[in-house]
Order: C-alpha cells, then sequence, then structure tokens
C-alpha cells in the first residue's frame, strides 16, 4: 500500500470510491465459530463465545453480512451484524479498539463512505481457515478468548490467550 492510500491520521486504507448501492441489498447469513469450536451467542448485551451443547445449541447467533463496496473488493471487505442484521458489529476508538454491538442496520450502513470503516471487516482465507481485521484499525483482528463464555473482541496480538481463526459457513 502507498501513502496515497493511507488516510492522514488513521493508518487505515482509503477506501476506494464508493460504488452506488443497489435499491435492495443481499444479506449473507452465516455461522461464525473459532478453531476451538466455540460458537457465538448473545448475553448481557454482549457477543460471546462458549460450548453451546444440547437445547443451548438453539442460543447461537448467526451473522449477517453484506460487502462493503466502499472499500477495495480485493481485501474482501464486510459489514458484520447479529439479529438480521439488525445490530452491527462495530470497532470503538480509544486507546485500545474495543468491540461493540451497535443498533443500526447493516443494510443501512451499506449506503455509506468511508464513515463505515469501524462497522467494516476485512476477510482473509488461509487452510480452510478466516480471519477478520477490522478496517478502522489495521492490524487488530477480531479473537475470541481460549477462555470459555469470554465476549468476542479485538486483538493485535494473536497468541495462545486469543484465538483469531475461525470457521465461517454459510447457514
Amino acid at each position: 500500500m502507498d501513502d496515497s492510500e493511507v488516510q492522514a491520521g488513521t493508518g487505515a486504507a482509503a477506501p476506494t470510491m464508493c460504488e452506488k448501492p443497489a435499491s435492495w441489498v443481499s444479506v449473507f447469513k452465516y455461522r461464525l465459530w473459532d478453531v476451538a469450536q466455540k460458537s457465538l451467542y448473545l448475553r448481557n448485551n454482549q457477543l460471546v463465545a462458549g460450548y453451546l451443547q444440547g437445547p443451548n445449541s438453539a442460543l447461537e447467533e448467526k451473522i449477517s453480512w453484506i460487502p462493503n463496496r466502499c472499500f477495495e473488493r480485493g481485501r474482501l471487505p464486510i459489514i458484520l451484524g447479529i439479529q438480521d442484521g439488525h445490530r452491527s458489529l462495530a470497532c470503538g476508538a480509544g486507546a485500545l479498539p474495543t468491540l461493540q454491538l451497535e443498533e443500526v442496520n447493516i443494510t443501512e450502513l451499506s449506503r455509506g463512505g468511508e464513515e463505515t470503516a469501524r462497522f467494516t471487516f476485512f476477510r482473509s482465507y488461509k487452510d480452510g481457515l478466516w480471519r477478520f481485521e477490522s478496517a478502522a484499525h489495521p492490524g487488530w483482528l477480531l479473537c475470541t478468548s481460549a477462555q470459555s463464555n469470554e465476549p468476542l473482541g479485538l486483538t493485535a496480538s494473536p497468541d495462545d490467550a486469543h484465538i483469531v481463526d475461525f470457521y465461517f459457513q454459510r447457514c
């Protein structure tokens, strides 16, 4: 990436010219679980990764996503949400980026421009596993804790305590 592609002061890749969104947007629904086989579920208004078995498997949150056409297609930019896309995953600002859920529909975000960076993740695929890097905070990846029943988060330092590799499968 050259200097012309970096937004001043953020280190984030500058979005390419947005394509006009269609009058309707296809929302895809997928399962997302980490390599330790922990699924995502909602607890106290947070996405948590844990082992769901038997009747508890119905608690699993499916991930809704749409492409974000305001970023370079080759980086596979997507906007992620839960509850049929009515709540979006967002990277909050601060000394250390945090992951939060916001009451905004992912289809509404598809009409935005570079202000959607905090809702956008770049997908990468290797050896059957997916990683999701924050567009607003380059180098920060979605992660689960090695411990069960901990919130989904972000890390810039993948290690044994932070799992950054996921399975991502259409429902």
